[in-house]
């Protein structure tokens, strides 16, 4: 028997529910769906729009002068913090919470999902934007650190001198040069991270949106867990937050072993 089309399947309607998982939308033909999906599609462009008018208004923030002299450490040693910048005007930072004393599967969950979906910035390059990574870490723990997790953007301590460069952990902050002047521009906050976090936005696409219990579902839809469930995992690839776990991406470095301790001072949790 020959198989239906992708086109047969979207175009004819059916009424067979035998099959159909709790709460599922209705199933309707290509033309019906369309509709649907252009009124949505309103709601978007007028979310798009009004996206665009904050980022104006944020263009419009007043700026703080920093210390573009105040000394982070690097792969090369000491520098100054106006060096981050490589010449270029414009410098985006993260910055990435750190442990101290603890090994890579007890590096902040969180920090390890923005980070390593900003693994390449070529394009923030090309635009004349710079960036970084910035982390609380001692120098000496953090360089193995990244060698482990196989960053190539360029990490910096600011041990010491957070306040100096206005770092806050677990942010993106915005920063302008003017010659040798540093101005701080804008930092997000809370869920402010998610613009550079494009797989969230992907899952927001899809059916079952990211699996979390806060979001507005179909009755029936398949149970949510607790915000960021997914972001680390045990050995297995099971989700899991407990002192067998790591940071998802890690268990796909070169030596990523079982684990039996997060290793933050004696709290796994």
């Amino acid at each position: 028997m020959a198989q239906d089309t992708s086109e047969d399947i979207m175009t004819t309607p059916t009424n067979d529910q035998t099959s159909a998982l709790p709460g599922r939308p209705p199933v309707v033909d290509l033309a019906t769906w369309q509709a649907a999906r252009s009124a949505l599609l309103v709601r978007e462009k007028a979310h798009t729009r009004a996206g665009d008018a904050i980022a104006a208004a944020r263009r419009r923030l007043p700026m703080v002068q920093l210390d573009g002299t105040a000394e982070v450490v690097g792969a090369d040693g000491p520098v100054p913090f106006l060096e981050l910048f490589q010449g270029r005007e414009e410098l985006v930072v993260y910055h990435s919470m750190w442990f101290d004393g603890a090994p890579p599967q007890g590096q902040c969950e969180g920090c390890t999902f923005n980070v390593w979906q900003m693994k390449d910035t070529v394009y923030l390059n090309a635009r004349g934007v710079s960036f970084a990574v910035l982390t609380s870490g001692r120098w000496e723990e953090v360089a193995p650190y990244v060698e482990f997790m196989g960053y190539t953007q360029p990490w910096y301590s600011v041990r010491g001198v957070e306040a100096s460069v206005a770092a806050d952990e677990g942010h993106i902050i915005c920063y302008l040069r003017d010659g040798d002047r540093v101005f701080l521009t804008y930092s997000t906050t809370a869920r402010g991270n998610e613009p550079a976090d494009g797989s969230v936005g992907l899952l927001d696409m899809t059916p079952y949106g990211r699996r979390e219990a806060w979001e507005d579902n179909p009755d029936g839809w398949p149970e949510g867990h607790n915000a960021c469930w997914y972001w680390r995992s045990d050995a297995d690839g099971n989700s899991e937050w407990g002192p067998t776990s790591r940071p998802v991406p890690q268990w796909t470095r070169p030596g990523a072993t079982p684990v039996e301790t997060l290793g933050r001072h004696g709290h796994d949790h």
